[in-house]
């Protein structure tokens, strides 16, 4: 690891004040993703600013039934949080899902949601990796890829977005709340916070450097929903998502599909939302042939590898489970 200085932040207006100053500054939350690639030497900052200790701690339950969530709050006591338990059971179950207890313990709202990619050719500085340097290509294509994304991809990039929690937000309808070098804010739904790679796969995000996450919004959960986060992996404890789905259901009197919402983890670039799935099961019967259809169709555009194309298969019997088990799960009540 290459020397760096460090400086912890007071408030956010010297946060972004001290990375104005330095191109090659970044922010530190837990640092459970920042602190072991700098340790691989794939990332190398000349200075961390702590914004561990910033004034974004708490979880803020409306009276409408939205929540705040503010950027350093730790991943498990987001998870153990009773209001986030009750009313937003997928959110915890997908954190709950995502990491040890002891890295729920240290890792925070803001940094999960901005952590890199686990790709074996990112994180290894002896392997070409155009996400971390540009033009020097992508060795997954026709490597290691089993782990790796089948939609969304490009011909310079495969990997696939890690985080659990990211899913389940976008299943949601999550807003981040993002506050300037300037002091501006702006809020971001977090759908749309991550960039697909196409020929720029080293752009993850929107954000701007200096851009620092101060909270993330849950709008009231949808009417009557059931929701589940469901995660297939090659062990039980500490893995990260072969395929993961976040679903939200509710149902009608007539038994018609009210509102679905469905988020799928492990297969893309960024949390992806089946939005075409999603269209096609609104307002329709969810017996097995619609639910399956429905499923191909979000994963008519894939582009799997050899090695990962089980993702495909793997994926749409997800998203048919997660529908007919939350539907069935409200027939029985």
């Amino acid at each position: 690891m290459k020397e760096f200085a460090y400086a912890r932040a007071g408030d956010a207006a010297e946060a972004a004040t001290l990375i104005a100053q330095r191109p090659d500054a970044t922010y530190l939350g837990g640092g459970t993703n920042l602190v072991d690639l700098m340790k691989l030497g794939v990332t190398d900052p000349g200075l961390l600013i702590d914004v561990s200790r910033l004034p974004y701690d708490r979880v803020e339950h409306r009276e409408d039934g939205s929540v705040l969530i503010g950027a350093t709050v730790r991943n498990g006591a987001l998870a153990g949080d009773p209001g986030i338990r009750e009313r937003f059971p997928l959110l915890s179950q997908a954190l709950l899902a995502g990491a040890s207890g002891q890295l729920r313990t240290v890792a925070t709202v803001g940094g999960n949601l901005l952590q890199r990619t686990r790709c074996g050719y990112f994180q290894d500085v002896t392997k070409p990796c155009n996400k971390r340097e540009p033009g020097t290509g992508c060795p997954a294509l026709r490597g290691a890829h089993r782990d790796l994304a089948v939609l969304g991809t490009s011909d310079h990039c495969v990997a696939s977005h890690p985080s659990d929690m990211a899913v389940a937000l976008v299943a949601l309808d999550a807003v981040a709340h993002v506050r300037s070098v300037d002091g501006g804010s702006r809020t971001v739904p977090v759908a749309e916070l991550y960039l697909l790679p196409g020929d720029t796969p080293h752009r993850e995000t929107v954000l701007d450097h200096g851009d620092l996450i101060t909270a993330v919004e849950l709008p009231p959960p949808p009417r009557g929903a059931r929701m589940r986060y469901r995660k297939v992996r090659d062990r039980w404890s500490y893995a990260f998502a072969l395929v993961s789905v976040a679903t939200a259901v509710s149902v009608a009197e007539d038994g018609s599909l009210r509102d679905v919402r469905i988020a799928l983890g492990g297969v893309a670039p960024r949390p992806w939302r089946a939005r075409i799935a999603e269209e096609r099961l609104r307002g329709a019967r969810p017996d097995e042939e619609t639910l399956r259809e429905a499923a191909m169709a979000e994963l008519a555009e894939a582009r799997p590898l050899p090695d990962n194309a089980f993702k495909v298969d793997l994926a749409t019997d997800l998203i048919v489970a997660g529908v007919r088990d939350l539907v069935a799960r409200r027939d029985r009540a």
